[in-house]
């Protein structure tokens, strides 16, 4: 009787493993070794989740005045409530402030009132709202106790409305109008890049000509005619398509080069021109061998799209040639923050510039964790 013999692969378990491992696998793999990436995803999530949820999260209606809290200062939230008799309990609440006036300069201050407290409720009853206007309710997430008290976490501004709410009804526009005008790039730079590095010759130079122009063409100057020419009477949601279309029709052009370059190299590969030898359709060879290899550099190329977009949007609106108000953005929000006044007396209008720098920092860790997690040499290493 012979033995047989067991041969062993020497490598680890491992490495089979991603010898056997699809595309997507190994890209994702590589990408949850990318620890900024992964953190700055779950930064962006959450922008999301609060843009999707802002009604529920606002303390406040945005819109809501108030003329005695004009320029309030933030409060800090208090968890443990001490009484006179040193008992204590786990409620939430803040100190309640009141405005006096200099009789000098006749400038308001506010200083906090030790005799009355502001106590908050999780899940309390609020401002009446219609979320993705299906769903009517009044519950919001933190909110005041008594319905005729308020609080500013993040301050007031010159109108005396909540600068919290506002900074989160502000997400869901500003966050959304990236997304979409990437989305609508995307489709642009996907159909022409596409077509310009599969077919090549006339169609190529003709698209490519158009790209250099485009490209030649100062962007903040085009951003702000094409802004400026559209009528000031349009409705705000007429307005908001406008700025997507025009910042996705001046976007396009990076994404296009990218793709056309990763077409004119794969349209000579092996797989495609056996594809192309086995009687495949143009449309299959396209959509079903090439885009595929294409599509890991394409999310990577939008996910560093999205915050150009994001800054586009809120540059033309600080500039006042983007949405307006009632509209609530990024962009709106820092314009009340212009001039020396609020500066100097209501520094905390500006966060939501410092939620547009957190949006912007967080999406390109992102897109260079999925740029890096989908270029197989900087894995080789690895």
């Amino acid at each position: 009787m012979t033995e047989s013999t067991v041969l062993i692969d020497p490598r680890s378990d491992e490495m089979i493993a991603n010898d056997q491992a699809s595309q997507w696998r190994l890209m994702w793999m590589a990408f949850l070794r990318h620890k900024l990436a992964v953190a700055s995803a779950l930064v962006v999530l959450l922008f999301y989740i609060i843009g999707m949820f802002a009604e529920f999260l606002a303390p406040f209606d945005p819109g809501s005045t108030s003329s005695p809290h004009v320029y309030h200062p933030p409060q800090a939230i208090h968890f443990i409530d001490v009484d006179t008799d040193g008992g204590w309990a786990l409620r939430p609440y803040v100190d309640a402030m009141t405005m006096k006036r200099d009789p000098i300069s006749l400038q308001s201050n506010f200083a906090t009132d030790p005799e009355r407290k502001i106590y908050l409720s999780f899940f309390g009853e609020g401002a009446p709202y219609t979320m993705w206007g299906v769903l009517n309710s009044n519950r919001h997430f933190l909110t005041t106790s008594d319905p005729t008290e308020r609080f500013y976490l993040f301050g007031a501004d010159r109108l005396g409305r909540d600068v919290l709410s506002r900074t989160i009804h502000g997400t869901r526009v500003s966050m959304s109008i990236g997304l979409a005008g990437v989305t609508l790039s995307l489709i642009i730079g996907l159909v022409l890049g596409g077509l310009s590095g599969y077919y090549g010759g006339t169609l190529d130079m003709v698209v490519q000509r158009v790209v250099e122009l485009i490209l030649s063409l100062p962007t903040i100057p085009i951003w702000l005619g094409l802004s400026a020419a559209m009528p000031q009477d349009w409705p705000p949601m007429t307005r908001y398509l406008a700025i997507t279309a025009i910042l996705s029709l001046v976007g396009w052009t990076e994404l296009a080069r990218v793709v056309r370059g990763r077409f004119l190299a794969l349209r000579t590969e092996d797989f495609v021109v056996a594809a192309r030898l086995d009687g495949g359709s143009q449309s299959r060879i396209i959509f079903r061998h090439m885009m595929p290899s294409v599509l890991s550099h394409v999310i990577a190329s939008v996910t560093l799209a999205i915050p150009a977009m994001i800054i586009a949007e809120t540059a033309l609106s600080f500039l006042g040639v983007g949405l307006m108000p009632p509209t609530i953005s990024w962009g709106v929000l820092l314009k009340e923050a212009q001039n020396v006044r609020s500066i100097a007396q209501a520094p905390w209008l500006f966060v939501p510039g410092v939620a547009v720098c957190l949006a912007v920092l967080s999406l390109n860790f992102l897109g260079d964790g999925l740029r890096d997690a989908a270029d197989p040499y900087a894995n080789e290493g690895r």
